[in-house]
């Protein structure tokens, strides 16, 4: 019973039209969280796809560069934001500084493991064409570890999203703020509110990341794509397997 009236007091919550207006409102609060959830995501993947496509190609340094980058996810998020307050202060710049320590690390081990998942037989043929090493690595490698490297950054997506909450700690905005501000003042509806909000918007970034994962994954790979033929010309007589080009 006092379950069942909580959740009316919540659906009340929702139904408030002052929480869909102003600066506090869901529809500002959602620009702000997904403001810093992809910016963090934009800046992981200019570091780590980069890094990852080149240590990939290259075969050498793999171990130092993804244990390096692991340092980030070593560190709690929440300590790491603490400690970047100390030097930048409050705002969205220490929750994102956090959040793309947490991303950059599955995007270089998936994007490394990608690459070097490449048949040898089709990169010793793209060799053999004469190829030079940038035509093999975005002409064949890359496009061969395509969907490893959506995988990376899917996981990453998502639990930057999951962790973006964290940002009001540090007096940023989003979704945090209702949890934050709903525990300060002992307002337990505006929390479990934040919660769902925080909830729905992980789910359909998790399922719409996933639409476009599938796009990408081998199996689906469509052939008579020209863009398809150019990326691996003349491989269609190597020992290589059948599939994505």
């Amino acid at each position: 019973m006092i379950a069942a009236t909580f959740l009316g007091e919540v659906v009340a919550w929702f139904a408030d039209g002052a929480n869909w207006s102003g600066p506090g409102g869901i529809p500002n609060r959602f620009f702000e969280y997904a403001e810093i959830t992809f910016v963090s995501i934009a800046i992981a993947s200019v570091i780590g796809l980069p890094l990852g496509f080149l240590l990939g190609h290259l075969g050498k340094g793999a171990l130092v560069a993804i244990n390096v980058s692991n340092i980030g996810r070593a560190i709690p998020s929440l300590a790491l934001l603490v400690l970047t307050v100390q030097i930048t202060g409050i705002g969205n710049t220490p929750a994102i500084v956090a959040l793309v320590a947490l991303s950059v690390p599955p995007i270089v081990t998936n994007t490394y493991v990608g690459m070097r998942g490449v048949d040898r037989d089709v990169r010793e043929a793209a060799h053999g064409m004469g190829m030079t090493g940038w035509q093999r690595l975005t002409r064949v490698e890359a496009p061969l570890a395509l969907p490893l490297v959506m995988a990376g950054l899917r996981t990453s997506t998502v639990q930057v999203a999951a962790t973006a909450s964290l940002a009001a700690v540090v007096a940023s905005g989003g979704f945090g703020r209702y949890i934050v501000d709903g525990l300060a003042t002992q307002d337990y509806v505006q929390v479990f509110a934040g919660a769902v909000l925080v909830a729905g918007f992980c789910i359909a970034l998790e399922l719409g990341l996933g639409l476009v994962e599938a796009r990408v994954a081998p199996g689906r790979v469509r052939l008579e794509s020209p863009a398809a033929h150019r990326a691996v010309p003349g491989l269609a007589g190597t020992a290589a397997p059948a599939g994505p080009s």
